[in-house]
């Protein structure tokens, strides 16, 4: 989208370009002929300067020093005596036409890089505003070939990537034709005349000439193409060789020796993209892996409780009653005494067993994620009220997400909120499971202060989901988590 739209501003603007440069100056010298005798020629040479300005600005420098030629042939027709031919014959007027000339051709060519210069920062700075936003590598990777591929005399534009086994893969293209560019298939091997060999071997900026006699896959794939001649420069990400950038052209002209310049630029902005993509990855895999770890301690206690401690106080509690049954009846107190303590060993084993349902519930496992929320809602101390359409089983890590988000929630609601009611809705649609989860009460929470909020968010993060925190003081808190399930 953004590169056909740039591709027919282009296009516009070249055509807008020739025009300006053969009317404008024309233009120019019919308006002012009635003036003539009082303006003169270096008048006009002056004012003529502007529309080779504006060539240049919308142009560049072709069209501009064409402004210039057809100002010059306007100048000497209309305004340089004998009139009505290009001949000067004053030599003050032979003086102030060359003048124009030099000078219309330097102004020509300093607004054209002046305007590229712009068209290069400009550029560069929506690339990095872009990688700022957290973008994903694909997203920077394509807009730096379109980027690139717009500001350079180039026909087509490559990003490719050195993998581990020694070949090399295309993971972005543009073309100024705007057809697509065909991949270089999943990986393709190199080793002979291509910029992907001179650049793995001197880690510096090549070009490519010719691929006529290429001896490598990479540079036959080139030449299949079309490609005439290449520039490329490293990506090079935290030291070390991660690939290249590379402007390709269709025609026998070559790319201007200033483009391996220009290309470096942007080569380190797709390295601070790819290192920022790459750390947001491993922080999130360390994320994952602490909150794996946390729900299997959890899960292993469960069980340990289970099917230990749980188990040893119930087989105490049947000795002791065995114990009670057995004593004389004249033994009241002895009995009573016995009862008690039996009594007292039941009350720490459900007192146990809610501890575990805490830890990691067993109707989890069991049930899934319906059963499991409506017991949380039994036994808040919140009234719930409850729209589950999540009626099918999800992957164990959204299961164990959600469940606890709704169980750290309505805690949140119980000791914090003063909440008469908690609204709990959790929808399983498509792909992605959604979470609703609203209460009265007074609201004000804040995830920077260190609350539980944060945990919250970790957890949600954790299995590529976002969450979403309302909660303005005296009208409730409310939590909006969208996890996508196919990132489980």
């Amino acid at each position: 989208m953004l590169g056909a739209s740039l591709r027919h501003r282009s296009a516009a603007r070249r055509v807008a370009a020739w025009v300006l440069a053969v009317a404008g100056p024309a233009l120019v010298g019919l308006g002012l002929l009635p003036f003539r005798s009082s303006i003169g020629l270096a008048a006009l040479l002056f004012t003529l300067l502007l529309p080779v300005v504006g060539v240049a600005l919308i142009g560049g420098a072709r069209p501009a020093l064409t402004a210039v030629g057809v100002g010059f042939v306007t100048a000497a027709f209309l305004f340089a005596p004998p009139y009505g031919s290009v001949r000067i014959h004053r030599q003050g007027d032979l003086v102030a036409v060359i003048a124009f000339v030099v000078v219309g051709a330097a102004v020509g060519i300093l607004v054209v890089n002046l305007s590229g210069l712009a068209d290069e920062q400009a550029a560069l700075r929506r690339l990095a505003t872009l990688a700022a936003r957290a973008a994903s590598p694909d997203e920077v990777f394509a807009a730096v070939t379109e980027e690139v591929g717009t500001l350079l005399p180039a026909d087509t534009t490559r990003l490719l990537r050195y993998e581990p086994d020694g070949t090399v893969s295309s993971v972005a293209g543009w073309s100024r034709s705007g057809a697509h560019i065909p991949p270089f298939g999943d990986r393709k091997g190199f080793g002979g005349k291509s910029l992907s060999t001179f650049i793995w071997q001197t880690g510096r900026p090549a070009r490519v000439d010719s691929y006529a006699d290429a001896s490598d896959p990479v540079g036959a794939a080139a030449h299949e193409e079309g490609l005439r001649s290449s520039v490329g420069t490293p990506v090079i990400v935290e030291g070390r060789l991660w690939g290249i950038v590379v402007a390709a052209s269709t025609s026998d002209r070559r790319l201007p020796r200033c483009t391996e310049a220009r290309l470096a630029a942007f080569t380190v902005l797709v390295a601070t993209a790819i290192a920022n993509a790459e750390s947001r990855a491993e922080l999130a895999a360390s994320r994952a892996r602490v909150v794996a770890a946390g729900d299997e301690t959890r899960r292993r206690i469960e069980r340990d409780l289970h099917d230990g401690t749980q188990q040893r106080l119930v087989s105490l509690g049947l000795e002791l009653r065995a114990a009670e049954t057995m004593v004389p009846a004249e033994l009241t107190e002895l009995r009573e005494q016995l009862s008690g303590a039996t009594k007292g060993l039941g009350d720490v084993v459900e007192n146990l067993q809610e501890i575990s349902r805490g830890i990691h519930p067993a109707i989890l496992s069991k049930g899934g994620l319906g059963p499991a929320i409506k017991t949380l809602a039994r036994r808040s101390a919140v009234p719930v009220q409850l729209d589950l359409r999540a009626e099918r089983r999800l992957p164990e890590r959204i299961e164990v997400a959600a469940y606890y988000i709704v169980s750290e929630a309505l805690t949140n609601a119980a000791k914090h909120a003063h909440a008469s009611v908690v609204h709990v809705d959790v929808k399983a649609q498509d792909a992605v499971v959604r979470l609703s989860i609203r209460d009265d009460g007074i609201g004000g929470a804040d995830p920077t202060q260190g609350s539980g909020l944060i945990g919250l968010r970790d957890r949600v993060e954790t299995v590529g989901g976002r969450m979403e925190i309302a909660s303005a003081a005296g009208t409730g808190t409310s939590l909006l988590v969208t996890i996508p399930i196919n990132l489980s």
